[in-house]
């Protein structure tokens, strides 16, 4: 863990994720009159973009009385970067079991920053097909973009420099529901 100052709180953190899959619902059905939560899929990026993903699935079921699908992305072998992270990469699995044709995709991560995660994860997902529409939800965004990215759907904005990071801890990675900013 980094030290530095908790921004987000283990109740504060589910208040973001039912305020997400409120927005995703609304915002599909103002653009989609057809729309139904079997249009609907989520793909989470590793690793806790996935978690946070099957959060939403859970309250996006709940509210639309519909079993959401939901795959994963790992994105390693799409970085621009790969030299840079070792020799041998690991790598752990995409899954994605549902045909993406027509489906309006909600990509989920834990941060946005620079945006080339998820330039890797939308080269990976069109690998597997061609959906109606691919939105972007996050947990945090924390600016400095690198790349003409943003997200659909933000569950908290938060102002950093570059010298800081966004720390993000759940319970299904970390053991604790918790986010914090602190020093590189």
């Amino acid at each position: 863990m980094i030290k530095g100052k908790k921004i987000l709180s283990p109740g504060q953190i589910k208040t973001l994720i039912q305020q997400l899959a409120h927005s995703i619902l609304s915002q599909n059905k103002k653009s989609n009159s057809t729309l139904t939560g079997t249009s609907l899929a989520l793909i989470g990026i590793h690793k806790r973009g996935i978690p946070l993903a099957r959060r939403l699935q859970t309250a996006l079921n709940q509210k639309t009385k519909t079993d959401i699908p939901l795959g994963w992305l790992d994105i390693t072998l799409y970085r621009d970067d790969l030299e840079t992270i070792g020799h041998v990469p690991v790598v752990k699995g995409t899954k994605i079991e549902f045909d993406l044709t027509d489906k309006n995709i909600i990509l989920v991560d834990d941060v946005l920053f620079t945006g080339r995660t998820i330039r890797s994860a939308l080269d990976e997902l069109i690998d597997f097909g061609r959906p109606r529409s691919i939105q972007l939800a996050v947990l945090v965004d924390r600016g400095h973009r690198e790349l003409p990215i943003q997200a659909d759907y933000i569950g908290q904005t938060i102002e950093t420099k570059n010298n800081e990071i966004v720390d993000v801890k759940l319970t299904e990675t970390d053991g604790v529901d918790e986010v914090w900013l602190g020093k590189k």
